[in-house]
């Protein structure tokens, strides 16, 4: 992205002072212009949105969600915006993210309505997301399946023989904020 946006900036200056009838002074305002125009394009592209859209108010830092709030407050859901890392993605089509909740505990995050899915190769970088965070109970088959999703081993797998209560995100909206696309 670096490269593509020197050799424009580059190129419009050229242009902009071989250019005929141009005087220095607005050959050097119409690359103002362009290059002003080529880094908002490119802070426009450095945050990719998934599912809908949002206005990121009020922020939470996902790995203080169990300090900010107390247990009664998750016992049913709570609408809030959150921001952290993501730890592991589902690696058969990006439908569910793990991301760290704080306390040593990670949260699950799925996707309202299936209705959009997130790339793969996101693990470690930053999203801020839009939705309801609620705690429940996951049954044994369905911790199984998202272990086969994740990767694990067959041994892994097998050893999953407890439902366990969970913190789980249902986002509307999510935004990565780092990474290439």
């Amino acid at each position: 992205m670096k490269n593509f946006l020197s050799l424009f900036i580059a190129s419009t200056l050229f242009t902009l002072f071989t250019a005929c009838g141009n005087t220095p002074e607005t050959a050097v305002t119409e690359a103002s212009e362009a290059v002003t125009e080529a880094v908002t394009e490119a802070a426009e592209d450095a945050t990719k949105t998934f599912g809908a859209s949002f206005t990121a108010e009020e922020v939470v830092p996902a790995n203080s969600l169990l300090t900010s709030y107390s247990e009664n407050q998750l016992a049913d859901t709570l609408q809030t915006t959150l921001q952290g890392k993501v730890n592991e993605v589902c690696q058969a089509k990006g439908c569910w993210m793990t991301i760290a909740a704080g306390d040593g505990e990670e949260m699950m995050v799925k996707f309202k309505d299936y209705g959009f899915f997130m790339p793969k190769d996101i693990s470690g970088q930053e999203v801020v997301m839009h939705g309801m965070a609620y705690y429940q109970i996951t049954p044994v088959d369905e911790l199984r399946h998202y272990a086969e999703d994740a990767g694990k081993s067959a041994e892994e797998i097998a050893a999953i023989t407890e439902p366990k209560r969970e913190l789980h995100f249902l986002a509307d909206g999510v935004k990565l904020l780092s990474g290439e696309m």
